[in-house]
C-alpha cells in the first residue's frame, strides 16, 4: 500500500490516490470524515479552519462500502478556492500584484525557488503549505480500516506545547482516547492542557507561534513486520521517514529514543518473557515495539518533535528576491499552533505504514486471506 497527494493549499481540490489496497475492507464516509475534522479542531488553530469543513469525496475503488481492490481516489474540496481563483487559476496570465517575493525564513520558499527556478514564492507554499496533509488523512484513514480488519489501532496525544508539558508516561500506548479528544488541545492531562492554552494565548499576542512533542502509538501489532535484512525496508527507518515527512516535524524518537542513550544497557534492553497463553513478550517497551528493523509485538511508541509554524504575524527578516533589499518576510493566513493537528497527520502516515508492511508480509489481495495468513503465522510462532 502507498499513496500519493496533489493539490495546493487555495487550489480547487486535494487528492489522495491510494494504491496496493486489499479488496474487501469496509469504508465509511465517517471513517474518512472523522479524522479530517480532527486534524482541523484544536486551539490555536487560524481562520482558513473556520472556512473549510473537510470532508472526503471517494471518486473510485469502493463499491457500496467495501474496497475492491483498485486504487481508491478521494478528494477533498478546499472551499477557501473561490477567493483564489484570479491567483490560483490553471491558465492565463498571472497578475504581477498576486507575486510574493519575500521568502519565510524556516519555510520551503527560498530553497525551493531556487530549485525550480520560480520568481513567485506562491509556486512552492501553495504545495509546501500543511494544508497538503488534509489529503494524507484521508489516505491515512483508508490504512486505519485496513488495519481495524487485522486488530490494530493507532492514536496520538499532545504532550507538549512550548514550555508546557506533561510529566513522563510509563506506557503512551495506554493513554485514554477518551481523554485526548476531549481536550482541545489534544492532551489528556487537564492542568497542563490549560497550561498549554495560555501558552498558545500568549504566543499569539506577542505575533509568535509554538511547536510541541506529541506521541503517536499503534497496538495490536504482530511481531515481524518489517526486516533486520534490508537497511530501506526496517519498519523503524520506514516509520521514521514518515513522521518526518510531516512539514515542521524536526525530530522523531522509538521507545526512549535518546533518553536510552545516557543509560546503561541494562535499563534499556526489555527482558523476553514466555507466557503459555499470550506467547513470548517484553516485560517492559523501552524499544517502543521495535527491535532489529522489526516489530516485536510490543506496541509501537513513536515521539516526535514540531518546530514552530514558520509564518509569524511579526515577521523575521528576509531579502526581496526581486530588489534583494532587507524586507519583513511574507506573510500568510496561518495557526500559532499546530500540533495537535500534526499528530493526527502522524496517525495516517503511521497507518500507512504498518498498512503497507502487513500487505507485504500476508498477502495483498483480499482481506480475509490476510487474516486467514495472520492466524496461521500467530498459531506458527507460538510455541
Amino acid at each position: 500500500m502507498r499513496y500519493v497527494t496533489s493539490g495546493e493549499s487555495h487550489g480547487r481540490v486535494l487528492t489522495a490516490i491510494v494504491s496496493g489496497v486489499p479488496a474487501g475492507v469496509e469504508i465509511t464516509q465517517a471513517l474518512i470524515d472523522s479524522d479530517l475534522g480532527r486534524r482541523q479542531v484544536g486551539y490555536g488553530r487560524g481562520g482558513r479552519q473556520r472556512i473549510e469543513k473537510d470532508k472526503g469525496t471517494i471518486l473510485s475503488g469502493v463499491r457500496f462500502g467495501r474496497t475492491i481492490g483498485s486504487p481508491i481516489a478521494i478528494a477533498v474540496a478546499n472551499r477557501d478556492w473561490d477567493n483564489w481563483t484570479d491567483v490560483m487559476a490553471a491558465f492565463g496570465e498571472a497578475s504581477d500584484s498576486a507575486r510574493v517575493t519575500a521568502p519565510r525564513p524556516g519555510h520551503a520558499d527560498l530553497a525551493g525557488l531556487q530549485k525550480i527556478g520560480s520568481r513567485d514564492v506562491r509556486d512552492i507554499l501553495e504545495r509546501a503549505s500543511a494544508r497538503e496533509t488534509a489529503a494524507r488523512v484521508a489516505a491515512g484513514a483508508i490504512a486505519k480500516a485496513v488495519l481495524a480488519e487485522v486488530g490494530v489501532g493507532v492514536s496520538s496525544f499532545v504532550s507538549a506545547i512550548g514550555t508546557a508539558r506533561m510529566e513522563a508516561v510509563d506506557d503512551p500506548s495506554s493513554v485514554a482516547t477518551d481523554l485526548v479528544e476531549a481536550s482541545d488541545v489534544r492532551c489528556p492531562d487537564v492542568a497542563v492542557s490549560t497550561a498549554m492554552r495560555e501558552a498558545i494565548d500568549k504566543a499569539a499576542a506577542d505575533g509568535e507561534s509554538l511547536g510541541g512533542v506529541f506521541y503517536v502509538t499503534a497496538t495490536g501489532v504482530v511481531p515481524g513486520l518489517g526486516t533486520y535484512a534490508e537497511a530501506g525496508r526496517r519498519l523503524d527507518a520506514r516509520l521514521a521517514a514518515a513522521v518526518c515527512s510531516i512539514p515542521a516535524i524536526k525530530g522523531v524518537e522509538i521507545g526512549d529514543g535518546f533518553s536510552a542513550a545516557g543509560r546503561p544497557g541494562s535499563e534499556v534492553h526489555d527482558e523476553i518473557r514466555y507466557d503459555g497463553p499470550r506467547g513470548f513478550y517484553r516485560a517492559t517497551n523501552h524499544a517502543g515495539g521495535i527491535e532489529g528493523g522489526m516489530s516485536n509485538g510490543e506496541p509501537i511508541v513513536i515521539r516526535a518533535g514540531m518546530k514552530p509554524i514558520p509564518t509569524l504575524m511579526k515577521p523575521l527578516a528576509s531579502v526581496d528576491i526581486d530588489t534583494l533589499e532587507v524586507v519583513d518576510a511574507s506573510k500568510e493566513r496561518s495557526d500559532v499552533c499546530a500540533v495537535p493537528a500534526a499528530a493526527v497527520v502522524a496517525e495516517a502516515e503511521m497507518a500507512m505504514v504498518l498498512a503497507a508492511a502487513y500487505c507485504e508480509k500476508f498477502g495483498c489481495d483480499y482481506i480475509e486471506d490476510i487474516k486467514t495468513a495472520i492466524a496461521a503465522y500467530e498459531a506458527r510462532i507460538k510455541p
